[in-house]
């Protein structure tokens, strides 16, 4: 058996140990990344009214809240989320989903930014590789401007990716259609809207109704003169 069989010029050793340094580094800086952007989402849902801060903390779940607030369905996005996880090794498939959920991501943000005074061009910072999105989050988690729902209705208002849903603790955004309310719009709140309490007429009893207001009552009579 040739000698060469057994070389070995140290590439195998140095390709591992370039591993077990990088792949540390990487798990901080997606650690790093998780802690700020949860932070940042922990600020907008604080400007937009979002009761329990716990929410901004929990991956996927704040996607889902951030969505709710941009008015698109987070029923949408988890769906769109899970299968460009399950399908992102099929061909052509798996790039389709992993555009899509990018391109929800972009729907909502856009809604977000409009509540808080930021027209849809502050999203080129998303093209910034890395750092792009938490730019992005931090220009608009420290802005100025309070949060305002009341914006034009969204285009996709009247298709499925419209918000239908009402989650307790997170405001009902006012354009949003809220399913079992006919169809119409909610005011903003949390939870569903009230529904309406039926009409009773008031009860009758021997109770003289109050004077009008604005009307003198006649003075007293004088006593009699006793001489007469």
């Amino acid at each position: 058996m040739s000698d060469s069989y057994y070389y070995d010029d140290g590439s195998g050793v140095a390709a591992l140990a370039f591993l077990l340094v990088l792949v540390p580094i990487l798990l901080i800086l997606a650690l790093a990344a998780y802690v700020i952007s949860s932070f940042l989402y922990m600020k907008i849902f604080e400007k937009a009214g979002v009761q329990g801060k716990w929410r901004a903390w929990v991956p996927v779940y704040n996607g889902l809240v951030a969505a709710k607030l941009g008015d698109v369905s987070p029923w949408v996005v988890l769906i769109v989320a899970v299968a460009s996880s399950v399908l992102s090794n099929i061909p052509i498939i798996g790039p389709v989903f992993s555009l899509a959920i990018i391109a929800v991501a972009v729907m909502y943000s856009w809604r977000i930014g409009l509540k808080l005074g930021k027209d849809w061009p502050l999203l080129l910072l998303w093209l910034i590789p890395g750092i792009g999105a938490l730019i992005w989050l931090a220009i608009v988690a420290f802005s100025n401007n309070r949060w305002n729902p009341a914006i034009a209705p969204a285009p996709w208002a009247n298709t499925f990716l419209a918000d239908k849903t009402v989650w307790n603790g997170i405001p009902v955004q006012p354009s949003q259609p809220v399913a079992g309310n006919g169809g119409g719009y909610a005011g903003p709140g949390y939870g569903a809207p009230p529904a309406q309490q039926p009409y009773s007429p008031p009860a009758t009893g021997t109770t003289p109704p109050p004077p009008a207001t604005g009307t003198t009552p006649p003075p007293p009579a004088p006593p009699a003169d006793p001489r007469i």
